[in-house]
């Protein structure tokens, strides 16, 4: 046998990092991969048809018939990235070093497990006509006729989702109306002195919010409410949440969180089986910066993950990095830009700036040093309260959020009084 002939039928030993999900978090491991230098194969493996494409759009432009989709801009081919589209995963064998799917196994030196997050669904309204998720490119364009002829909508949750759905819905001249279980919109993710100020943007744009507000039934034409009220309704739209899409990773000795469905993940991004990294919305990991594990399900955290992932396949654990990010996400609604930055716990001292019956102001989150409840005794010069910046909500007000954001990842101290000043630059409350 030549030795050209014995060259052919080796096999290929080039290092394989197989990436399950195309989203935000999936595209962006593959090309950080690329630019930190992998010299390997690389696979990237998504479940839609389409190219890959950026998801808050779809709220906003496409939603509205302004942009045609969202594409991301990634020469795949010229990047040596092998993508395959349509194929979703369905399980993974670590033993093996396989990532399972209908058109077979992708073996893999390192997997990344980046399958994101899947919208919740009211009970009762699966495969019901009329009743919309919006996730997905698809879901947006079958939303778009629904705005342009200006329908009557109820939106199911007043989360970030639904305050954007709504907000497009005006725009086009539908009628909508908003109901929410809980007493406020975002009931969620901020204390109720905060939302309460945002409650009065609905009837400011023309839609109607109604909270403790649970949904009986839907059918046909009307959501029916737990009082029996009936609310007419040519298309329902429901933002009740999302969850780690993880169900695939059933029997894969891949460690999930049996509170939320995350892949529990440690500080450099690994999964609890060897080669095997998990990313974005469908990871959570622990925070030294915060002394908790945080599950985040936006944008931010999407792009940033991935980084971190690529540098530790690319260095080996021996010289792994941390992933500990301040997060961050915004929103537009209602005629507002809506920006948080950082993560608040209930004890943690909330300091007002600004007026939030007005256009712009932000609110402040103040940490003591030795803890939560320690922000109101914790004194500086003069003996004036002070306390650790932990996180910050900033409604048109780009400059505190700006700064906030530095002095969050400074770890940085601040005067109080200052601080609850709004004509006075937030990082010269500095300590």
């Amino acid at each position: 046998m030549s030795e050209q002939s014995k060259s052919s039928q080796a096999p290929d030993r080039t290092p394989h990092v197989v990436i399950a999900g195309a989203g935000i978090a999936g595209v962006q491991t593959a090309v950080a991969l690329r630019e930190q230098g992998w010299p390997g194969a690389i696979t990237l493996l998504g479940d839609e048809p389409h190219q890959p494409y950026d998801r808050p759009p779809l709220s906003k432009a496409v939603l509205l018939g302004k942009a045609e989709g969202s594409a991301f801009d990634v020469d795949f081919a010229g990047l040596g990235i092998s993508l395959h589209l349509s194929r979703p995963v369905t399980g993974l064998v670590p033993d093996a070093h396989v990532i399972e799917t209908a058109e077979g196994p992708v073996p893999y030196d390192y997997a990344v497990l980046a399958t994101g997050a899947e919208p919740i669904a009211l009970p009762g309204s699966e495969g019901l006509p009329g009743v919309h998720l919006l996730r997905t490119l698809d879901d947006a364009k079958r939303l778009r006729p629904v705005l342009a002829a200006q329908h009557e909508i109820v939106v199911v949750g007043a989360g970030w989702i639904g305050a954007e759905f709504a907000t497009a819905a005006r725009e086009a001249g539908c009628a909508v109306t908003v109901v929410e279980a809980a007493d406020r919109p975002l009931a969620g993710a901020l204390p109720a002195e905060v939302a309460a100020h945002m409650t009065r943007w609905y009837a400011d744009a023309g839609a109607e919010l109604r909270t403790g507000a649970r949904v009986a039934s839907v059918t046909a034409g009307a959501v029916t409410l737990a009082d029996g009220t009936a609310l007419p309704a040519d298309a329902v739209v429901v933002g009740i949440g999302a969850r780690p899409a993880t169900g695939w990773l059933a029997g894969s000795g891949v460690e999930v969180s049996p509170r939320d469905g995350s892949v529990l993940a440690d500080e450099q991004l690994r999964t609890s089986v060897a080669d095997v990294y998990a990313v974005g919305d469908c990871a959570s990991f622990p925070s030294a910066r915060y002394g908790a594990r945080l599950l985040i399900h936006h944008w931010d955290n999407a792009l940033q993950g991935p980084r971190t992932v690529a540098e530790n396949i690319v260095r080996g654990e021996a010289e792994g990095v941390a992933y500990d990010p301040v997060p961050y996400f915004w929103s537009e609604q209602f005629g507002r830009f809506v920006q948080y930055v950082g993560h608040h716990g209930d004890a943690d001292e909330l300091v007002w700036r600004g007026d939030p019956a007005g256009a712009a102001w932000s609110v402040l989150w103040l940490r003591g040093e030795g803890g939560p409840r320690e922000a109101q005794s914790d004194r500086g010069d003069g003996g004036r309260r002070a306390g650790r910046l932990v996180a910050l909500l900033a409604v048109g007000r780009p400059r505190d959020l700006a700064q906030g954001r530095k002095l969050i990842e400074r770890g940085t101290l601040l005067d109080r009084e200052r601080a609850a000043n709004a004509s006075v630059p937030l990082k010269a409350a500095a300590r």
